[in-house]
């Protein structure tokens, strides 16, 4: 019969007039039912990925990507917690030391749009794999690097010190190949609410990784009495997970959890346009970069600030030793990140049900309220040590809340085949723009401050007697100190000493963070202005593609009689009260065959 052929072909169309994608669980929840004129449909029960259900190879495809993910983010933060010792080996200034955080940031978004457009077209796991591999031979590489005593005084010409830079601009390389590709697996395996709980956990593993990287970098380096010790942990870590990523990950087809497993990819340039029309996706990156470099200058500089505060008190009146700031700081990082994270995707599906702009609108809260607590921390650092890091870490919470929202947003404005470059455009602005700069312009402008500061004021005489006593190998820094002391005179009994110079010109340079972050937050509020109609685009895009592909001159589809944009955001099927939409097929003429029959739910 005509009539059952056209219901085979077209049982797995997208349901286009309630603005739901096709997908695999839409074509389950629906088959064909013989009935006396031949054409009928009956809903079943949803199964795979919008069901719930996870099979076991998923759960270890997601816990391997969960895995590298911990390890990236250890391997970027393990200088972070060596960071003086570091300094000290190649006799660098505060810009330099952010400067190796930089050069890695930069290499890592440059290639990012690279690896972004392999990954939407080759093999996911063999480019995760590669590039896994080649940051932990990097890494290694790195930790045998040592400054050369005659180097020492030439400070930016240390061709030592270039070299181990070098080598932290081709890990960044490395790392870029899995963070742009990782999160589209997840999304090609899971839908809706299923896939936000994934995503939180992959994401899960950014601060609680980052934790793990201060106290793997300075504990490994205290345990075996050399820096370069605290580089070793993660390349020994990362060749096991290129191991796992060759033998246990999975890479599903693109689009297969919604059903668009069969849709081809656009050329680049269409991606790129498509992408610089999606106002959501612009106005989300923006307010992303504000949230990187927040948290790319406060994690590269947070435990040296903190050690500055409490050398400007006396030590009686401290609480804390100094030598263990990078485990508490990296302590309260991992459990700010196992708070924020899950609390982020928890109030995400709760309130996305029936509020469709509230991820973005929960980005912007957390942002700002992360702005006035960092804020307060940062100031106690000087007087209560353990209040600040109480303010600290209920900002980091908040600042928490973002990761795992963002990456959820992306994915359902973005459609299938275009989410690997919109994954690397996004890495590629947020980074260029956010931390890729932030930790060198927070050393440079604290530099500068330092020197105006010291310029302005009186250096006490116990600074210049530390500072002779130093290993500084060119005493040009004792020198300086001595004519700022002897030129006048007698020396004044109003002085500062030169900790507190340092502590302060930090602290100005830090507090710039809490203006980027009040501009991430309002950049997050107007994201909220178009984010249903973003998504609902994506959609209808998705579905348009569909149809181009399917070859078929008809299609059922279910046509709801009120309907609105923002419909198409919930998750839940109509219930047995409600009024089932009706059944239209639409033919290629443009005639319209209504039927009033309804579905049954079974």
């Amino acid at each position: 019969m005509p009539a059952q052929q056209l219901t085979e072909r077209s049982k797995d169309r997208v349901v286009a007039h309630m603005g739901l994608p096709a997908n695999s669980s839409t074509a389950a929840l629906m088959r064909k039912v013989d009935r006396e004129d031949g054409l009928g449909v009956e809903f079943k029960g949803g199964v795979g990925a919008a069901s719930g259900h996870v099979t076991t190879r998923q759960w270890i495809t997601v816990l391997v990507l969960v895995y590298v993910n911990l390890i990236n983010y250890m391997d970027r933060l393990t200088i972070a917690g060596i960071l003086e010792d570091v300094k000290k080996e190649f006799n660098a200034n505060n810009a330099m030391g952010g400067l190796l955080q930089t050069a890695f940031i930069v290499s890592y978004m440059i290639f990012a749009p690279l690896f972004g457009y392999l990954g939407d077209r080759y093999s996911r796991k063999a480019i995760m794999a590669a590039g896994v591999f080649l940051w932990s031979i990097f890494t290694l590489i790195g930790s045998f690097m040592s400054g050369r005593p005659e180097h020492l005084e030439k400070q930016w010409g240390n061709p030592d010190f270039w070299a181990f830079l070098g080598c932290r601009a081709m890990v960044g390389i490395g790392e870029a190949s899995y963070s742009t590709i990782a999160p589209t697996i997840i999304s090609d395996m899971f839908v809706k609410d299923m896939r936000s709980k994934m995503l939180a956990l992959f994401y899960f593993a950014i601060p609680v990784g980052s934790g793990l990287g201060y106290i793997v970098g300075s504990e490994t380096a205290k345990a075996f009495g050399h820096w370069q010790w605290g580089l070793r942990a993660t390349p020994v870590a990362g060749i096991i997970a290129v191991v796992l990523i060759l033998v246990f990950l999975m890479d599903p087809p693109r689009g297969e959890s919604e059903g668009h497993q069969d849709m081809q990819a656009q050329t680049y340039k269409e991606d790129i346009v498509s992408l610089a029309k999606n106002k959501s996706f612009v106005f989300s990156t923006l307010a992303f970069t504000c949230v990187t470099f927040c948290t790319g200058a406060l994690s590269w500089w947070g435990p040296v600030y903190i050690v500055d505060g409490l050398r400007t008190m006396k030590e009686e009146d401290r609480g804390l030793d100094t030598e263990s700031v990078p485990f508490i700081f990296g302590a309260v990082t991992m459990m700010s990140g196992i708070i924020g994270v899950p609390l982020g995707m928890i109030l995400s599906t709760k309130l996305k049900a029936k509020y469709p702009r509230a991820d973005p609108v929960i980005c912007a809260s957390g942002i700002l309220i992360s702005a006035l607590f960092l804020s307060i921390g940062m100031m106690l650092c000087s007087v209560n040590i353990i209040l600040a890091f109480v303010f600290l870490f209920i900002g980091e919470i908040a600042l928490n809340l973002n990761w795992s929202i963002v990456a959820d947003m992306l994915l359902y404005i973005v459609s299938p085949t275009c989410r690997g470059t919109a994954e690397a455009v996004q890495i590629l602005g947020s980074h260029a723009f956010g931390d890729a700069g932030s930790p060198y312009l927070i050393g440079l402008v604290s530099d500068g401050v330092f020197d105006f500061l010291k310029a302005s004021g009186t250096v006490c005489a116990v600074a210049a007697t530390e500072v002779m006593n130093s290993t500084d190998p060119t005493m040009q820094l004792a020198e300086t100190t001595l004519d700022s002391l002897t030129t006048g005179g007698d020396i004044s009994e109003d002085c500062t000493e030169e900790i507190v110079f340092k502590y302060q010109s930090l602290q100005y340079s830090l507090f710039s963070n809490c203006g980027v972050e009040v501009v991430g937050g309002i950049l997050f509020l107007i994201t909220a202005i178009y984010i249903a109609k973003d998504k609902l685009a994506c959609e209808n895009a998705s579905s348009e593609s569909k149809h181009k592909d399917g070859n078929c001159g008809a299609s059922l589809m279910l046509t709801p009689t009120n309907y609105s944009p923002e419909d198409s955001l919930g998750d839940e099927m109509p219930s047995d009260d409600e009024e089932m939409p009706k059944l239209k097929l639409i033919v290629n003429d443009g005639s319209e065959l209504s039927s009033s029959r309804s579905p049954s739910p079974i």
